[in-house]
């Protein structure tokens, strides 16, 4: 059965149109509630939120669905993401919600949920929840109405929390971070957790307002960061995403590294304590570098789908520990449950520290392929799978490109869109490569 209003990160759109609207948030609420109350008596829910201005009335919809359907609600205020993730595990609440839609702009919000056990949940429970709005209201009687109350040190809580996932040895003293909070959820926790370890913090996207989430700041706008690392003379900078579960970070000559580099880093620092690391999950667009790089060091590699929900579901299914993508979410599954820019900071920072090393000396046995993107518009009816000059094409640009080289064919989820991906130790070959394919299918 297919559903209808849940993506891979629970739902998501523009505020004021369907379905983040407030009527049906409320009722997304009461029918999470119902779904709640068939396993437990008296169910709590926390809820946090990112800094878009839609959050409070997101909110209030929320508390009412949930409060109606006989739930306590415990209200966090702006938390990164994972810190809900955490809370609700620590709290031993029923179940966390997270009002953000993450790196997108602030028109636009979005709700997803965390087990009590502070992991996603299953499809079967957001198919259950769908049945559950078809059906009818059953508000519960006065008596039984749900209560809500504030927890005032959520942020300090989760501050704690970070800090504890490294070495109670590990000093940031005499270092120079600028931690770029995307104007989001982290913007008052992620400078504590630097400055509380002993580093000089510089602050940029810490101020929002509202309307400036991610707005050229953050981790999708790194340009903001390399910039204020050169300007302060910073030695490191730390930029997060609206919701703080993506990462990227620069050294003090503002070269840019992506989830895919410190993915491998934090693999490689691991190996460099003697612990066992028997594979990595990353996804189709990893890029191949650090595949080639990790199997020359004995590390098993296996590509999920995009999506950190897929590299999760793999990494659950291989029992192993780290994955992540190139946009910067990482998984760390013995430091947290989901996710996580600040603990994924703190495992590159801690594997710098320790050897002495900058980013550039632990990461110069990878050097990233360059790749090239081309995305085709498809045509009406167009059905590029079955296109037998384009598969022929492929073959042939495999063959070419032999281990220095990968193709990557994908539609896109959003759009009428096929996206030509090629990769290749040399950039022309790349470009080349894909331009090919690319006509190929535009002249199909």
């Amino acid at each position: 059965m297919a559903r209808q209003y849940f993506g891979t990160d629970g739902i998501r759109g523009t505020v004021g149109q369907a379905p983040i609207t407030p009527d049906f948030v409320l009722r997304l609420a009461h029918a999470v509630g119902r779904v709640l109350k068939r396993q437990q008596a008296h169910p709590t829910v926390l809820i946090g939120k990112d800094t878009r201005i839609s959050g409070y009335m997101l909110e209030a919809a929320l508390e009412s669905g949930f409060n109606s359907a006989g739930v306590d609600v415990v209200l966090l205020g702006p938390v990164p993401t994972p810190a809900v993730a955490y809370l609700t595990r620590a709290q031993r609440a029923s179940l966390g919600v997270v009002i953000s839609a993450s790196h997108n702009p602030f028109a636009d919000n979005g709700i997803k949920f965390f087990s009590a056990k502070g992991t996603k949940l299953p499809d079967q429970w957001e198919l259950d929840v769908e049945a559950a709005l078809d059906e009818p209201p059953v508000w519960v009687p006065a008596a039984e109405l749900g209560k809500s109350r504030r927890l005032d040190d959520a942020a300090g809580r989760y501050i704690e929390f970070c800090k504890s996932t490294c070495s109670h040895n590990l000093s940031l003293r005499g270092l120079k971070i600028v931690v770029d909070g995307a104007n989001g959820a982290a913007y008052h926790i992620a400078p504590s957790v630097f400055h509380e370890l002993g580093a000089e913090v510089v602050k940029i996207g810490c101020t929002p307002d509202g309307l400036n989430i991610n707005a050229g700041v953050g981790a999708t706008h790194p340009e903001a960061l390399i910039d204020a690392v050169r300007q302060h003379g910073a030695d490191y900078g730390i930029a997060l995403d609206g919701d703080a579960d993506r990462l990227q970070m620069t050294d003090r000559q503002g070269r840019l590294y992506n989830g895919d580099e410190l993915l491998y880093l934090m693999t490689m620092d691991r190996l460099a304590r003697d612990e066992d690391v028997p594979g990595v999950v990353g996804t189709l667009m990893t890029n191949m570098a650090v595949e080639v790089a990790l199997k020359a060091r004995g590390v098993q590699f296996v590509r999920a789908k995009v999506g950190d929900r897929y590299v999760l579901e793999e990494l659950d299914k291989r029992g192993w520990l780290l994955g992540g993508e190139g946009s910067g979410h990482l998984l760390v599954l013995d430091r947290h449950t989901t996710g996580d820019g600040l603990v994924s900071a703190l495992q590159v920072l801690h594997a710098c520290v320790d050897s002495g090393k900058s980013l550039a000396q632990l990461l110069a046995d990878v050097t990233l392929f360059p790749q090239t993107l081309i995305n085709v518009r498809l045509q009406p009816g167009q059905d590029w799978k079955t296109n037998a000059r384009l598969a022929s094409e492929t073959q042939a640009v495999e063959a070419e490109l032999g281990d220095s080289g990968r193709v990557l064919i994908r539609a896109s989820g959003t759009e009428p869109l096929v996206r030509v991906m090629v990769e290749a130790r040399d950039a022309a070959m790349a470009q080349r490569c894909a331009e090919r394919l690319a006509d190929t299918l535009r002249t199909a």
